[in-house]
């Protein structure tokens, strides 16, 4: 499979088109997931039947099928849809709203054992929600179309911040289905995928004991321990920055370490378009190869969203080399290894300043593949699968404990 940075881009401004910025109220889902590709790379395949097989399993150990509530929203052709209990796409309207202004779109488990649905093709989430059901809000987007308004859980004044809930991402179309298990924005519910087709892949399956090993490692750190609430969530540290969690200036000390560092050597950053070698130029991390490319040093914030000033464009020169940048940032690889990416997991955040949220994620899984920040696919590291010729996907909610 290609590595993520050596692939298209765009589909990582999820992050806040679903509600990646702390706002008072959820941001309205616009786009496609950003932990997806759009398409296989390296041509063409056949295209995948329009609906597939959707299996969700209950093996939490901690609530019965009657307490999991299971939403499938997102968007098909440009449009916001969600799935209903029968499988049918029905598009969101402004009058699905209820009398508490919020929708009701769950899709309730049979009453023991695996439920089964039907998934047409669409980009989007299968939230999943425990002990209460979520609070989505249809409302009119700028061009006054029905829209909708996703949970927040980093946000305390969100309407579901004190709801259990999680989600995993997935683009399915006529090219396969692309999916991933998410962190990006929080950790919470353990979920592992199975996607079967031309392939048998699973990930997102944490290690035994990982949920509670995740929590506790981000306690310990001290910077980061704010971000553990309760034993509800893991807020990512991005928001967590936004909310007054977490120090805007955190990696401050290790973003002008490499910019002094590489003022005087080169960088060399490997990605499909060929390789690209920088150094630090008047404040910019500028770099010759394929294209020219520059960088304004980053900020904390800039890291920790893989945005601003490290923000990539789906160009296949600047967007890949900022998302190199972006994974050694957040893995400390860049001062150690001039050649980048860096592909040897055990290099990664090795330093005490480093995302230890992220590293975390990693270590809770049983292939210490996860999605702790945008650009963590670099070198496919990322709890991501994809499979063009998709015959099922399983989504398992796993072990709270054991």
């Amino acid at each position: 499979m290609t590595p993520r940075h050596q692939r298209t881009l765009g589909r990582r401004r999820l992050l806040f088109a679903l509600g990646g910025a702390a706002v008072a109220v959820p941001a309205i889902a616009t786009v496609a997931p950003h932990a997806l590709a759009g398409t296989p790379a390296g041509g063409a395949a056949p295209a995948a039947a329009e609906s597939m097989p959707l299996t969700i399993v209950n093996d939490s150990g901690t609530f019965d099928n009657a307490n999991v509530h299971v939403y499938i929203v997102g968007n098909q052709d440009g449009r916001q849809v969600r799935v209903t209990p029968d499988g049918t796409l029905a598009p969101i309207a402004l009058s699905d709203n209820g009398p508490d202004g919020f929708t009701d779109y769950a899709i309730s488990l049979s009453g023991g054992g695996e439920t089964r649905l039907s998934l047409p093709h669409m980009s989007g989430r299968i939230y999943v929600s425990l002990g209460a059901k979520l609070k989505f809000k249809a409302v009119a987007d700028g061009n006054g179309n029905a829209a909708l308004q996703y949970p927040a859980g980093w946000v305390t004044s969100d309407p579901n911040y004190p709801v259990l809930h999680d989600c995993a991402e997935f683009t399915f179309n006529a090219a396969g289905m692309f999916c991933n298990t998410t962190m990006v924005d929080m950790f919470s519910v353990p979920l592992s995928i199975r996607l079967t087709g031309a392939k048998d892949q699973t990930t997102g399956k944490l290690r035994a004991g990982g949920r509670a090993a995740a929590f506790a490692a981000v306690r310990q750190v001290e910077e980061f321990a704010p971000l553990v609430v309760d034993d509800t969530r893991i807020i990512a540290p991005g928001h967590g920055l936004d909310a007054g969690l977490f120090a805007k200036d955190y990696f401050a000390p290790s973003i002008d370490e490499v910019w002094s560092t590489y003022t005087g050597r080169d960088l060399t950053v490997t990605t499909n378009a060929g390789t690209f070698t920088g150094r630090v130029r008047g404040e910019r991390f500028a770099f010759d190869g394929p294209a020219q490319v520059s960088f304004a040093k980053p900020s904390t914030r800039d890291v920790l969203f893989c945005d601003g000033n490290l923000a990539a464009p789906n160009d296949g020169t600047t967007g890949p080399v900022a998302a190199v940048l972006g994974a050694g940032f957040n893995r400390s690889t860049l001062i150690g290894h001039p050649a980048q990416p860096t592909t040897d997991a055990a290099d990664f955040y090795r330093t005490e300043l480093t995302n230890h949220y992220a590293k975390a994620m990693h270590a809770a899984h049983e292939d210490g593949k996860a999605y702790g920040f945008a650009f963590d696919d670099v070198a496919d590291f990322a709890s991501y699968i994809q499979d063009t010729a998709p015959t099922g996907i399983r989504l398992t909610l796993t072990p709270f404990e054991g």
